[in-house]
């Protein structure tokens, strides 16, 4: 486990994790389409060039095609120098997707002073992690939205795992366990990790403390708290207001570290943290069945 001091040092740059997001920012590459859970409060039948939303993208790349939009990028005279951080953070998830250890590896290979940043359901953390630590992977943010499979069943409609597709309960039961155990092997190997958790009012709320202590014990170094966006089966809840949201924060930064920055970003969000400099060439949602 990394020391405080240590774990100071590799969080420099990246403005998802304390370092400075007033003048860092990250290139979020939409390589990965297909996502192997659904989740009660996401959609991505459409998208909007004005819209920031977790999910969304104007065009998908190939490996190829996003190893160009980096060049590009980095190229540019204002956006080129700012940019600390490439991740790969859907439209899907990035492990039920080859693509995304292509891209990192075109990435690394070029770039090898960027950071490398993955976001993940985590369902299939536990067999990718050491590939993702041999390409490199620098950081690395889990979404864990419950302890209990109970809760979990009321925000996870059902994972696809191995061939198979597994509903209520026990579907819960193999993502959260999942979660737990890659984020357990990802601490062991030092990566840098952050933890996202969406706040659903009236269902996962006394849950929050619960994934805190547990994720801050297997080395995670953040908490990223963030209200729901009602939609699909969760479109009835309302979303916690921004004072519930601090409260919740507040509450829980005894334990470990609040991020409270974030923006949800597309998942083709480049520059700044909620000053994206473009949000790609044409617009083309990915369909619900990529699923």
């Amino acid at each position: 486990m990394a020391t405080a001091c240590e774990m100071k040092s590799k969080i420099q740059g990246h403005p998802c994790f304390g370092g400075n997001h007033h003048k860092n920012g990250r290139m979020h590459l939409a390589v990965a389409p297909r996502c192997n859970i659904k989740c009660g409060y996401c959609t991505r039948k459409h998208d909007c060039a004005n819209e920031s939303r977790p999910g969304v993208t104007s065009r998908l790349l190939t490996p190829q095609e996003a190893i160009v939009k980096v060049r590009e990028v980095m190229a540019s005279p204002v956006v080129g120098p700012i940019i600390k951080v490439v991740g790969i953070a859907g439209p899907g998830d990035p492990l039920a997707n080859e693509e995304t250890f292509e891209t990192f590896r075109l990435v690394k290979e070029e770039f090898p002073h960027l950071m490398l940043c993955m976001s993940t359901n985590g369902l299939l953390l536990p067999e990718s992690i050491d590939r993702l630590f041999e390409l490199g992977l620098h950081s690395l943010t889990v979404t864990i939205n419950a302890v209990d499979p109970e809760v979990g069943a009321q925000i996870y409609r059902h994972i696809s795992y191995h061939g198979r597709q597994y509903r209520g309960v026990e579907g819960a039961r193999i993502l959260i366990d999942n979660q737990f155990e890659g984020l357990r092997r990802a601490g062991e190997l030092g990566l840098t990790i952050k933890v996202n958790t969406v706040l659903v009012p009236g269902v996962n709320d006394a849950q929050i403390p619960l994934i805190a202590a547990r994720v801050k014990e297997l080395g995670a170094f953040v908490m990223n708290i963030m209200p729901l966006i009602p939609q699909a089966e969760l479109s009835h809840i309302v979303p916690p207001s921004e004072a519930r949201l601090a409260e919740v924060r507040k509450a829980n930064e005894g334990i470990i570290g609040q991020f409270a920055h974030c923006k949800q970003c597309r998942a083709d969000a480049i520059g700044l943290i909620g000053q994206d400099v473009t949000v790609g060439e044409s617009a083309c949602a990915v369909p619900d069945g990529t699923r």
